[in-house]
């Protein structure tokens, strides 16, 4: 493909554009800043994937993963403002999602150790996670806002706060994960996943790309499971304090 080519698919951009501009959805502002920042972040991506994969030095490699972690936490960060420490909480389930799931890539050999494959693999293992949870915080704190007098009828009845909250951190996590589980049950009949599409149209013989994409497809069924539950059970204990009361809550003292 020839950037004469990626011109001439700004078509597909021109196209919303002018749909928005007739119709006055007033979408014309965003699609323009939307199309232009990919074709930078993507272009730029392009040729420092380049470098790397040229280097195959294993700290450029490193460095790309914390870039992708750091983004990651950064764009998540705002639907859990309401508990405390959540920017650590992001980043430790980011890292050890990606920990898991490499160390079993690469430990039992299943895919090797080179930046040709870390690198896509781990963009697609911390991008699932990243909106696993914007969508498990998103969710949580609905659900905890709207069970506040449930949750706080618990405590002061003697419950701890793991009971108060079983129910809000449970519901949440479900939910979270739901989108993941319902999609894979329709791939290959309702759509075909990018990568596999993407190797098809590169000229992989469909059978081998079938087969990378089931490995990836398991890969982010474990992601968006391992997610939710570590992000869910990191949060819970903060939204008390020392005395068992819901932060915020009616239950807490004024100050």
């Amino acid at each position: 493909m020839s950037f004469l080519t990626l011109i001439i698919s700004l078509l597909f951009v021109i196209i919303p554009l002018v749909l928005s501009k007739t119709l006055n959805l007033g979408l014309e502002k965003d699609t323009i800043i939307a199309a232009v920042r990919s074709i930078i972040q993507l272009l730029a991506v392009g040729y420092v994937l380049q470098f790397v994969f040229n280097s195959e030095n294993m700290i450029y490699i490193i460095l790309m993963v914390v870039l992708m972690i750091v983004a990651a936490t950064h764009n998540a960060q705002g639907k859990g403002a309401a508990i405390k420490g959540i920017i650590w909480k992001l980043v430790i389930t980011f890292i050890f999602v990606e920990v898991l799931t490499q160390a079993i890539l690469l430990g039992l050999n299943i895919t090797p150790a080179t930046a040709q494959y870390i690198i896509p693999i781990s963009g697609m293992v911390v991008g699932n996670s990243m909106v696993l949870a914007i969508l498990f915080l998103n969710r949580f704190t609905s659900e905890i806002e709207d069970h506040q007098d449930e949750t706080e009828l618990i405590l002061s009845l003697g419950g701890t706060p793991k009971q108060a909250i079983h129910t809000q951190l449970i519901t949440s996590i479900q939910a979270s994960t739901i989108p993941t589980i319902e999609s894979q049950k329709t791939i290959g009949l309702v759509q075909l996943p990018g990568m596999m599409s993407g190797q098809i149209i590169a000229g992989a013989d469909p059978v081998q790309a079938v087969l990378f994409q089931l490995l990836v497809l398991f890969l982010l069924l474990t992601t968006a499971v391992v997610t939710s539950i570590m992000l869910g059970y990191l949060s819970y204990p903060t939204l008390f304090n020392q005395r068992m009361q819901l932060v915020g809550g009616a239950s807490q003292d004024p100050e």
